[in-house]
């Protein structure tokens, strides 16, 4: 049986995640979507899976039927290194450019790495990025969530001081820049947001 998921009207990357998660369930299933950049996003999470994305367009949507190719995709997919991968925060936004939009980008991004696989083994919050884990955040429960699966936060100590935050912080752990260099140096790979 075919499982159809209707994804208009979300934002992204929900659609996505709507996707990867139903390829993972099942061998054929219909995600409508209602806009370009949706369908392109779900076409190439289907192709990155092993899987055939077929698109019939309607009005004003896209029906993409994804079927598993029986290729390499429905696996854990692996990033060869020699050590973890670190994800590094040092502002509360994601990019440069207009505030409003980089507070949209960081939301979603927490929001997809709860999804994505694989997922990094370190988080590190310093400068401006320790706001994410105080009291008032937005992404507070996409962190937690990430700390339940296993993922370590680390949240520099001297920055919420800084800012006043330190009472405030509600996910991670207080840290130092000694633990936080040296983690950073013994990784495999160091991500910058």
């Amino acid at each position: 049986m075919t499982r159809e998921i209707d994804a208009r009207g979300l934002a992204c990357p929900e659609p996505v995640m709507l996707a990867k998660k139903a390829i993972e369930e099942a061998d054929d299933c219909v995600i409508i979507v209602d806009n370009e950049a949706a369908r392109d996003n779900v076409c190439r999470i289907a192709k990155s899976q092993g899987c055939t994305a077929t698109v019939e367009e309607g009005a004003g949507t896209f029906s993409i039927r994804i079927t598993a190719d029986g290729g390499p995709g429905k696996t854990e997919a692996g990033i060869p290194s020699t050590g973890p991968t670190v994800v590094v925060f040092p502002s509360d936004k994601m990019g440069q450019g207009d505030d409003e939009l980089g507070t949209v980008l960081i939301k979603g991004f927490f929001h997809a790495l709860g999804e994505v696989s694989p997922k990094p083994d370190t988080l590190i919050f310093f400068n401006a990025g320790v706001k994410l884990t105080v009291q008032g955040s937005d992404v507070l429960e996409d962190l937690h969530s990430l700390e339940e699966k296993g993922l370590t936060i680390l949240v520099c100590g001297t920055c919420l001081d800084f800012y006043g935050l330190k009472e405030e912080i509600r996910a991670g752990t207080v840290s130092n820049m000694y633990d936080i260099a040296e983690t950073m140096l013994s990784a495999g790979k160091v991500i910058r947001i």
